[in-house]
C-alpha cells in the first residue's frame, strides 16, 4: 500500500496510472514527491546521516541535523518504509532505536510531515511526547481499514495468466479465477500477505488442490506453511526446519551454500536429502537474488519478515538454534583465518552469537576485529552489557567509531587496533595484530596514560663515551605522578609550575627520571631538514609525509583530540592526545597500504 501511494506521488509513475478512473479521495495532489530514505539494514545513525545528505545539510552532529531540519522554511514530507528491517544485526533491536532516536524527534518538528511504516509494538514509542491530535495511526488489521474487495482483486491478479500464473483448471477463465479469489480473500481476513502466500502455494503445487474446499485455504501466515506442507505430504515441522536458517539469517540474505549446513545444524541431523527436492516445498516462502557468477553470491531470504516471525515464535529455543548455527559458521572458517572466510561468516557471525548469548566469548579474536564489517560488529558489541565484555572487546568498542566513521580499509583497521591495544595495556593483542600479515605503516612502541599534556618534544640525552639516547620530553601538569617539577616563564614574565617527564623513545634507558630536562638536546636544524619524513597534524589526525616523494606514508586518526606531536629524524612519532602519549615507529612502507 505504501509503495502504491508513493508511486502516485512520483511524477513519472503518476503519468502511467489511470488517475481519472480512481476514487479522487485516494489520489494524492500534485505536490513535490516525498523524501523516501530506506532504513533497511542501516543503523539509526546511518539513517539520520542519509537523510541529512539528501537534504544537503551542513550539520556535523546529530543535534545539528535536527536543528537545521527545524529551521527550514518549507515543509518537508518524509516517508519511511521498512522500519522493521532497520539495522545490520536483528537481535540488537535497531528498529526501536530508530523510532526512539530519529523518527520521534522528526515527528516533533512542526515543518516535517512524517509517514512511517512501523511495527505495531513501536507505535507508543513513536507517539511519546507528541501533542494529541497531530498523529493518525492506521492499523490495517483494524475493521475500519478492512478492504475485502482489495484482497479479492489481489488474489485475482495473482491467479491471472496475464501476470504470469500458469493456465490451470481454476485459473483459465475469469469466472473461475474470481470464484477462487473470493474464497482466498475471505479466508485471509485482513492480510494481503496471506493472500499472496496462498496464491503462490496453489500455483506452485496445484496437484491435489480442490478449489471448492474452503477449509484447505489458510487464515494466517503459519497456516499457509502448514497447509502447503500437508498438501505435499510433508510434516510441517520439516518445512519450518528448512526455513529456520532464513528466519535467523542476518543482512540481506543467506548464501545458498550455507543453507543446507545451517538447516542441518538447527535440525541436529543431516537434511541434505530434504533440501535436494525442497524447492516445491519452500518455493512459496523464499526469494533469491544474485547470479551466483563472477563472485556474485546467490542469496536466499524469506518472502516477508512475518514468515520469520512465525518460524522463530515456534522454535523451542531461538538461543539454542542460534548457538548451533554459530558453531556451524565457526567451523566453516578456513583454518580459523578470518581473511579467508566467506563474507557472510565474517560479517554476521557476531549477530548470530549475540542472539545465542555467546558474543562475549567470540570477542577475543583480533582477526575478527580486523576483518569483520565494523558497522555490524560494532552494533552487535554495543548490544552487550559493558560489564559482560572482556578487555579486548572494550578496546574494540572504544575504537569502533573511528572504523565506522572513516570507512577505513582493512590494513588501516589493523593499524588503528594495534595502537589501541598498546594504549589499553594489551600488548599480546597488539602482537597478534602484527602477526596477521599486514604491512602496517607503524609499530607502536609504548603508551603512557598521562592527562592534560601541554606539549611533547623529541631530543637526545648524552650518555657516557659520547653516545646519545633519543628521548621524548613531556610537559605535563605539576601534580602528574612521576613528573619532575620545574618552573616555566609565562607571557607576563611570571613563573608557572609544571612537570616534565623524560621517556626513552625506544629501548629503555636507565635513570631517565634523574635527568635534568636542560640536558636534553634538540635535533639540529640540519638533522631535521634532512630527515626523510615530515609531519603535519589537525585536531584529530596526524599525517607523516615522505619528503622526497611528497606522499603520505602514515595517516593516524585519533579517537580523541590531538594536543601535540613531534617526529624524530629516525621516524619515531610521539603523539599526545586527550587519552595520553603514544610513540610509534613509522615505517616508510608503500603509501597505498599505509593510507
Amino acid at each position: 500500500m505504501l509503495t502504491g501511494f508513493l508511486m502516485m506521488c512520483d511524477p513519472e509513475f503518476r503519468k502511467q496510472m489511470p488517475l481519472d478512473s480512481m476514487d479522487p479521495s485516494t489520489v494524492p495532489p500534485e505536490l513535490p514527491a516525498p523524501t523516501v530514505p530506506n532504513p533497511a539494514w542501516l543503523t539509526a545513525a546511518q539513517f539520520l546521516w542519509l537523510l541529512a545528505d539528501h537534504c544537503e545539510l551542513s550539520a556535523t552532529t546529530t543535534d545539528e541535523v535536527f536543528t537545521q531540519l527545524a529551521a527550514r522554511d518549507q515543509p518537508l514530507t518524509i516517508a519511511v518504509p521498512n522500519v522493521d528491517r532497520a539495522g545490520p544485526v536483528r537481535a540488537a533491536e535497531e528498529p526501536a532505536r530508530l523510532v526512539r532516536e530519529v523518527l520521534n524527534p522528526l515527528a516533533s518538528i512542526g515543518t516535517i510531515r512524517l509517514l512511517a511504516d512501523v511495527p505495531r509494538s513501536l507505535v507508543a514509542e513513536l507517539l511519546r511526547g507528541l501533542p494529541s491530535g497531530v498523529v493518525q495511526v492506521i492499523d490495517l488489521d483494524e475493521p475500519e481499514w478492512a478492504d475485502p474487495e482489495g484482497l479479492v482483486l489481489h488474489a485475482e491478479a495473482a491467479l491471472s495468466p496475464r501476470f504470469g500464473a500458469p493456465e490451470l483448471q481454476f485459473t483459465r477463465t475469469s469466472v473461475d479465477r474470481r470464484r477462487l479469489a473470493e474464497l482466498i480473500g475471505r479466508r485471509a481476513g485482513t492480510s494481503p500477505l496471506v493472500v499472496e502466500l496462498a496464491a503462490q502455494s496453489i500455483l506452485m503445487v496445484p496437484e491435489g488442490f480442490d478449489p471448492a474446499d474452503e477449509d484447505r485455504l489458510p487464515t494466517s501466515v503459519g497456516g499457509c506453511m502448514d497447509l502447503h506442507a500437508e498438501r505435499l505430504g510433508v510434516e510441517p515441522g520439516i518445512l519450518r526446519v528448512l526455513l529456520a536458517p532464513l528466519a535467523l539469517a542476518e543482512g540481506g540474505g543467506l548464501p545458498v551454500e550455507l543453507w543446507a549446513p545451517l538447516a542441518g545444524a538447527v535440525a541436529g541431523r543431516d537434511v541434505s536429502r530434504d533440501i535436494a527436492g525442497a524447492m516445491q516445498l519452500v518455493g512459496p516462502f523464499i526469494l533469491a537474488s544474485g547470479t551466483g557468477q563472477n563472485g556474485d553470491p546467490t542469496l536466499l531470504r524469506l518472502r516477508h519478515p512475518a514468515i520469520g516471525d512465525d518460524i522463530r515464535a515456534r522454535l523451542r529455543s531461538v538461543g539454542a538454534a542460534q548457538s548451533r548455527i554459530a558453531m556451524a559458521l565457526l567451523a566453516a572458517v578456513p583454518g580459523q583465518d578470518w581473511s579467508k572466510a566467506e563474507p557472510y561468516l565474517r560479517d554476521h557471525i557476531a549477530g548470530h552469537t549475540l542472539d545465542a548469548g555467546l558474543l562475549p566469548q567470540l570477542l577475543t579474536d583480533p582477526g575478527l576485529f580486523v576483518h569483520a564489517d565494523p558497522v555490524a560488529l560494532r552494533t552487535a558489541v554495543e548490544a552487550v552489557p559493558i560489564a559482560a565484555l572482556g578487555a579486548p572487546a572494550r578496546t574494540y568498542l572504544r575504537i569502533a567509531p573511528l572504523l565506522t566513521r572513516t570507512e577505513v580499509p582493512v590494513p588501516l583497521r589493523a593499524a588503528l587496533l594495534e595502537i589501541a591495544f598498546v594504549e589499553d595495556g594489551l600488548p599480546e593483542y597488539a602482537d597478534a595484530i602484527r602477526n596477521l600479515g599486514f604491512d602496517l605503516p607503524w609499530r607502536t612502541l609504548w603508551s603512557l596514560r598521562v592527562s592534560e599534556v601541554k606539549s611533547v618534544r623529541i631530543g637526545n640525552v648524552p650518555l657516557p663515551e659520547g653516545a646519545r639516547a633519543p628521548v621524548a620530553v613531556l610537559i605535563v601538569p605539576a601534580e602528574t605522578p612521576g613528573a619532575r617539577p620545574v618552573a616555566q616563564v609565562d607571557d607576563d614574565g611570571g613563573t608557572v609550575p609544571h612537570g616534565v617527564i623524560v621517556h626513552s623513545l625506544g629501548q629503555p634507558v636507565p635513570d631517565l627520571g634523574e635527568i635534568d630536562p636542560e640536558q636534553v638536546l634538540r635535533p639540529s636544524q640540519a638533522e631535521l631538514s634532512t630527515a626523510p619524513l615530515a609531519l603535519s597534524r589537525g585536531t584529530d589526525y596526524v599525517r607523516v609525509w615522505d619528503r622526497a616523494s611528497g606522499k603520505v606514508v602514515a595517516a593516524l586518526i585519533s579517537d580523541s583530540r590531538v594536543l601535540s606531536a613531534d617526529l624524530s629524524p629516525a621516524g619515531v612519532l610521539v603523539l599526545a592526545s586527550a587519552r595520553g602519549v603514544t610513540a610509534l615507529q613509522i615505517r616508510p612502507a608503500s603509501s597505498a597500504t599505509a593510507t
